[in-house]
């Protein structure tokens, strides 16, 4: 019998074993890698998030945004704001960013992504598909200075609720992967480093196993990779 995933045997499925996933990415000329950028509203992530793709697009890298804002208008249009929506939405976007990586892409998600307890799980849905936390760090002050979409205007006089920084929490990453500071820096600036960092973690090796009893890379050479 196939290998099931966690929690599967009690509901009738069962995993397919279809052609191993490194096929594709010989076939890319590239290995996946999930950047999860994280931080406020108003921080930058979106535009930071569009600069490192085109570079990576320049560079010859096959790749992909889940936007937060853009995922709301259609696999998350059902989910509000409260923190069980959220964890949800994070959720979705993590199961699809690891969809879109076995089938080869850099994978570049921009969501406030409060919550440390959920960007661990985003992080364990990746699985060994190297994962990048990136952390947004511009302090709120300089967001609700932005506010290039009026919302911390409307969090302060209660016409939005749950809203993070002034009506909801946001935990700041402990131990990111990478930080991207934006006040008084150009986008150039803030996106240099993590365009690096991905361009080096996308590099095809040698050494991928072809295997096709194997679903998954080795754990070994993932987590170097990360």
């Amino acid at each position: 019998m196939d290998k099931q995933p966690d929690g599967m045997e009690n509901r009738n499925l069962t995993w397919q074993t279809l052609q191993p996933r490194e096929e594709r990415w010989r076939t890319l000329g590239q290995r996946p890698v999930i950047a999860w950028f994280t931080g406020l509203s108003g921080a930058g992530k979106s535009t930071i998030a569009n600069a490192v793709d085109r570079a990576l697009i320049e560079a010859g890298r096959h790749t992909m945004v889940l936007d937060g804002d853009n995922l709301r208008h259609g696999l998350s249009s059902d989910l509000g704001f409260t923190d069980a929506d959220r964890i949800e939405n994070i959720r979705r976007a993590a199961e699809t960013a690891r969809l879109m990586a076995d089938a080869g892409l850099v994978v570049i998600v921009s969501l406030i992504s409060p919550f440390s307890r959920e960007r661990a799980m985003a992080r364990c849905i990746a699985g060994d598909i190297p994962f990048l936390e990136i952390f947004v760090d511009t302090p709120l002050q300089v967001c609700e200075g932005r506010d290039p979409k009026g919302l911390y205007l409307k969090a302060r006089t209660g016409k939005i609720a749950n809203f993070t920084g002034i009506s909801s929490p946001y935990e700041t990453p402990e131990a990111p992967d990478l930080v991207a500071s934006t006040d008084g820096r150009t986008i150039e600036q803030s996106a240099t480093s993590i365009i690096s960092r991905l361009m080096g973690n996308s590099s095809l090796r040698s050494t991928i196993d072809l295997d096709s009893n194997s679903r998954d890379l080795d754990r070994d050479l993932a987590s170097k990779a990360a």
